[in-house]
Order: structure tokens, then sequence, then C-alpha cells
């Protein structure tokens, strides 16, 4: 007898991480002292994503809808409405200063005005095929005052701000869209990724003394720095697990699948910790002989790549001009981050301290199947929806109009691709 699924209740957000090699679905709810639960989640191998952007519509629906049905029977909550991480190349970030001069100067500078300093931005004209996906106020400067993290409450005429904006190419967007359309669900909210990640990995503390979060996914390498409690950088590699298991498969002529097998249960980072005399046998196709690979050498190749990855994200470190600020340094996560001895290549390629990061800052009491670093991005989604919200909500129309008090540009960014995607339905 199938379970009989309950309502969603206002308070339980849905986390829906839509990755390369799975599709993670978590349910989430917050309990009397604000920490977030863990109600349930499921998960399905992802075969319709390449490199974080949805290349198959159909496949990626099915996967979608396996990880959702797998929730619903581990949570006991009928899903409908989901937030959902989009990455990829396509992904770029750009810094720009907005400035507003008030017109009630007898008044105080409250949130409204920042929220129509953040609306202007969000207006910026982007290059054809892009879109705004987030608008990240960083310093403000009250008459000429700089450095002010919170404005709200002072005096002042003119209010000016830095903006970390990052953008996100259209047409990716809306075969997400599309995917979450046709497995019938509806869309909250769209994050970047590393920002969900950076929401269930990192402490308070590490942000304000200055970390580099690093998502190594199977399709993508995500990044996003903070220093003062602010998001200064964020940046997207195109590489990630997947390359290190093609790479294994070449250079041992071994199937992928044991290519994938060999990485996450003999893998290792570092080649000089592995001994020469150590190995394993593949099974041989049809018959044939067992192929013997040397663990010495399945080390050296995935040192290979995981080096030229770490070239890049400490390149981007660079680029950021917070290289020689990182107090925190690195927190590694993502399913990447759990090769053996990924943080001692980490420190010998950027010099950095460097930990590996687990979904577990800000829950209570985690699950210890949930609390690895692959869950990061779905268990961040969840906390990321419950963000700058009251801890003590009465209805969903609070949560909603909160949400759109401080998102009003993602409102209309997501309601003109269903636009778009309704429009295509129509003409097809």
């Amino acid at each position: 007898m199938e379970q009989e699924l309950k309502s969603i209740d206002p308070e339980i957000l849905v986390g829906l991480d839509i990755g390369t090699t799975k599709i993670a679905c978590f349910v989430g709810q917050r309990n009397e002292h604000g920490k977030i639960e863990i109600l349930g989640y499921g998960k399905s191998e992802s075969v319709g994503v390449s490199r974080g952007v949805v290349s198959n519509i159909d496949r990626t629906v099915q996967s979608i809808q396996a990880a959702i049905k797998a929730a619903e029977e581990d949570s006991g909550v009928e899903i409908k409405l989901v937030n959902v991480g989009i990455a990829g190349q396509h992904i770029k970030s750009l810094q720009h200063r907005g400035m507003i001069t008030r017109e009630d100067t007898e008044d105080e500078i409250c949130q409204a005005d920042i929220k129509t300093l953040i609306d202007d931005m969000s207006k910026l004209v982007m290059p054809p095929g892009a879109q705004i996906l987030h608008v990240l106020p960083q310093e403000f400067t009250v008459d000429s005052e700089p450095g002010i993290k919170d404005p709200v409450g002072m005096a002042g005429v003119r209010l000016e701000a830095n903006f970390h904006i990052i953008t996100g190419d259209i047409a990716a967007a809306k075969n997400i869209i599309k995917c979450i359309s046709k497995a019938g669900l509806e869309l909250d909210q769209l994050v970047l990724e590393p920002l969900a990640s950076s929401s269930s990995v990192l402490t308070e503390e590490e942000k304000e003394a200055g970390v580099a979060l690093v998502d190594i996914g199977g399709g993508t390498t995500d990044i996003a720095i903070f220093q003062d409690g602010i998001i200064r950088h964020t940046a997207v590699i195109p590489f990630g697990g997947k390359a290190i298991s093609q790479d294994i498969s070449t250079g041992c002529t071994i199937m992928a699948k044991h290519a994938e097998k060999l990485k996450c249960k003999f893998g290792s980072a570092l080649s000089q910790e592995m001994k020469e005399n150590e190995l394993v046998c593949i099974p041989g196709l049809q018959g044939r002989t067992p192929k013997e690979i040397s663990l010495k050498n399945l080390a050296s190749i995935i040192e290979a790549r995981m080096t030229e990855i770490i070239e890049h994200v400490h390149y981007e470190i660079k680029a950021s001009g917070m290289g020689d600020q990182l107090i925190g340094g690195i927190v590694v996560t993502g399913g990447g981050s759990q090769l053996r001895h990924i943080t001692q290549l980490f420190q010998y390629v950027t010099g950095l301290d460097c930990r590996v990061g687990y979904p577990n800052e800000h829950l209570h009491e985690p699950p210890t199947d949930t609390n690895i670093p692959s869950f990061s991005t779905g268990v961040g989604l969840v906390i990321r929806g419950y963000e700058d919200n009251p801890v003590n909500s009465d209805t969903n129309d609070h949560m909603k109009k909160k949400k759109k008090e401080r998102n009003g540009f993602m409102d209309t960014f997501v309601s003109n691709i269903k636009t778009w995607f309704e429009q295509e339905e129509q003409d097809y």
C-alpha cells in the first residue's frame, strides 16, 4: 500500500540540485530554535545534464521525477514548489556601482531605499542572451561616507553601493524551467549553486575572516569568495569529477563505469602517498583476463587533472584581489572533495589552509547519510530559502511577500522565462 502524502506546510522548503552526475532533492523545515531539520531526501542518476547545463530535456525530467518521488516517500510530504540551483560555464560575474538621491531627506534610510537601488541594478543592459540572476550589494556609501555595511536607520541624501552582479544564459535557465514544469513542479527560486553551497558549509566567522569556497561537482567546479561577510567574487570552472573519471578511463584503457568506481574507492590526489606495489584488478570484457591497475599510476592521473583544476581556482582567487586576505583559507566541498589527500594538494598548490566542508553548519542533527560533501548544494538550497525570513512565519503568503521584497528582480526573471516557455508551448 502506497504511503499517503500530506500537503506541504508553508514552513517546509524543498531544494533540488540538478547536477551532472546526480539529481538530489531535500525537504527541510525550520524548528523553533531557528535550525533547519532535514525531513527527507531522494536522489537519482543524472542522465540529461552535461557540465551543469541541461542537454536532454526528457531524460532530465525522468531523473527529476525519480528524485522527487524518493524524497516524497522519505519525508511523507507532497512536493510541488522547489528551489533549484543553476551552474555552468555560462555563469559570469561583474562589479558595478549604483547611486540614488533620496527625496525624503528628513526620513531615515529604510529598506525600501536599498530595494530601489537593487532594482535599478537589475535593469542594467546585458549582452544578448544573458540575464541577471543575482544582484548582491557590498559596501554602501552614505553622503560620501564609505565602508557602511548596513545603512538602514542612517540619515543621508545620497545613497551609493558597490554591487556584485551574477549573470547567466537565458537559454540555460529556460531549459531548467522546462524540466521543472514537465516534471509537474513549480519553481520558487533559481539560485546560483556556489551561493547555495556556501549557505550550508561556511560559518559566519569564516565569511568575516575571508574564505574561498570551492565546490567540485561532476561537471563544473564552482567558486565563491567571501571577505568581511560579503561575497566578493564568483566563478565557474568547466572541469569537475567527471573529467577525472574520463582521464582514468583513457589512461588505464578501462570502461567509464570502472573508472568511476576506481576513483571513488581507491583514488588519491597525491601519487607520492601511494605505494608502488599496490594493485587492483578490473574484470575483463567477454571472458578476457582481468586488468591490473597500479594505484600509484591511478593517483598520478588524478593528481594531474586535480592540479589543473586547483591552478584554475588559484588564478580566480588571485584575480579577485583577495589572495592575501583569506584568513579562513579554502573550504572544499562537493563530490570531488571526497578524494583522499585533497586538502594536502590544495595547500601545496595554493599555499592556503584548506578543510573539507560538510553541510552540517546550520542543520539540527543532520542525518548521517546526508552529511556528505556531495549534498552541500542540495541542503544549501533549502537553507537559502529560509534566509532573511522570520523564524516564526505564520503563512505562506507572508513568506512569499518577504521573498519578493528581497528578490523582486528574480521574480521578474522567472516570470519572464515562464512566459517565454508558455508561448513556445502554444506555438508548438
